[in-house]
């Protein structure tokens, strides 16, 4: 990753770019931060089918990083390298969606693991086993096991989407400069993170462990595995069935964080 003084260090290309559109200095703030790109793509191509190539995701993610680099406004005080790796993790997803790369029969199976988990969770208050949900979806375990590797590869969202199916506002909106939070926008802040931590809480430990070292230690599945002492198939399922159960508190309040 790259450190938080680049941003400071190329703060006169910021300006020659933004403020005059010298493209040299467009052209040198990509070559600068290009190495955001391989980051990301290397975590998203974790799980990924064999026939998605790393090639095709720098593609996208070259196209986020440009969209970035023409959106981002350096006098707000953000920091260039959160924002453009969502624009960068966003344009990825979007490129794959739109080869198909998901099947509507593994995103139907990953909709209807968040709701079982949703649903059960909320009934017991508690994380709930693989015997329970696999009771609940109407499955055997080992059918169960294999609808959580299944999607797996789904567990992955585009910054673009909605936030709710039926509107328009996006993930994106969220991304309010910090220092013009209103009020409600600080409050559903604070509710979102108590909401996730006592939804984390809730997973098994390995799947802690797993949401740990992957979000917070930045290591890879292949890495995880090998910490764990685990298969990477079975640490990519710990970490579906981790974010299915996450998913699911979040929808248990969506309505009251967003609109409430």
């Amino acid at each position: 990753m790259i450190s938080q003084k680049s941003h400071l260090a190329n703060m006169d290309v910021w300006v020659q770019w933004r403020e005059n559109k010298i493209l040299e200095a467009k052209k040198a703030l990509i070559e600068t931060y290009l190495p955001l790109v391989d980051y990301v793509s290397s975590r998203l191509s974790i799980g990924l089918p064999k026939n998605v190539s790393k090639e095709d995701l720098s593609s996208f993610g070259v196209m986020g990083l440009i969209d970035a680099i023409e959106k981002f406004d350096y006098q707000r005080g953000l920091q260039f390298e959160t924002y453009a790796s969502w624009r960068i993790r966003g344009a990825i997803i979007d490129g794959l969606r739109q080869g198909d790369w998901v099947p509507r029969s593994v995103r139907e199976k990953a909709k209807k693991i968040e709701e079982a988990y949703q649903v059960l969770e909320q009934r017991y208050l508690r994380s709930v086993s693989d015997t329970e949900m696999s009771d609940y979806l109407g499955v055997s375990e080992n059918d169960f096991q294999q609808m959580v590797q299944d999607v797996a590869v789904s567990t992955v969202c585009s910054i673009d989407d909605p936030i709710r199916e039926e509107d328009s506002e996006t993930r994106l909106s969220l991304l309010i400069d910090e220092k013009a939070k209103n009020p409600e926008f600080k409050v559903n802040e604070v509710y979102i993170k108590e909401t996730l931590a006592k939804a984390i809480e809730r997973l098994t430990e390995k799947e802690r462990t797993v949401v740990s070292l992957f979000y917070y230690e930045e290591l890879s599945l292949s890495e995880i595995a090998e910490v764990m002492s685990l298969s990477p198939s079975r640490i990519s399922q710990l970490h579906s069935k981790a974010i299915q159960r996450l998913k699911g508190a979040l929808s248990r309040h969506k309505t009251h964080l967003l609109y409430d």
